[in-house]
């Protein structure tokens, strides 16, 4: 089975500096084949026996942990989920450029109530669309002066969350 592995806030800012060779031997240390890395912000695709997708986040959990002595978020995904985000998106063929989107991956899907704390905070010029446990976002103004892609549903919720750009999601798919 083929998964995606996607690491909350490595390597950003020069903050939780990791290097992805060394991840990537993290993971094979792990018994993970196929072990592949997509640019330097803690995107890994990996075959591993299929098993539950909580039990793997917390095995890679613990050994980034061991390994580098971080606490880092990962969620992960089927890669065939990650062509099912694409797939899905509520907002194509409305959108003028591919750094317009970006998808949240969370842990686990908000609540209604939860939502409705991100639609009551959310401006009238950027849109969500909750589906599962990824939100899409469209944001014309970009992600930078967006007040959801700056981190409103971690902050606020207290939610596990990482966010990729839209052309991350397309070559996620493909790895």
């Amino acid at each position: 089975m083929r998964y995606v592995a996607l690491l909350r806030g490595i390597n950003v800012s020069g903050a939780n500096m990791i290097k992805m060779d060394e991840l990537r031997r993290t993971f094979e240390g792990l018994g993970f084949k196929d072990v592949v890395s997509y640019i330097n912000s803690g995107n890994l695709a990996f075959d591993t026996r299929s098993t539950s997708e909580d039990s793997l986040a917390a095995k890679i959990e613990k050994a980034i942990h061991q390994s580098f002595g971080m606490t880092i978020p990962v969620m992960i995904r089927q890669r065939e989920h990650i062509g099912e985000v694409l797939a899905n998106n509520p907002f194509e063929g409305e959108y003028e450029s591919h750094k317009e989107m970006h998808v949240l991956f969370l842990k686990e899907p908000l609540s209604k109530d939860s939502l409705e704390e991100v639609r009551a905070g959310a401006p009238k010029d950027e849109r969500f669309a909750a589906k599962g446990r990824e939100i899409y976002l469209h944001l014309p103004m970009g992600v930078a002066e967006s007040v959801l892609g700056r981190g409103l549903i971690e902050k606020k919720l207290k939610v596990a969350v990482t966010a990729r750009n839209w052309r991350t999601v397309q070559k996620l798919a493909e790895l």
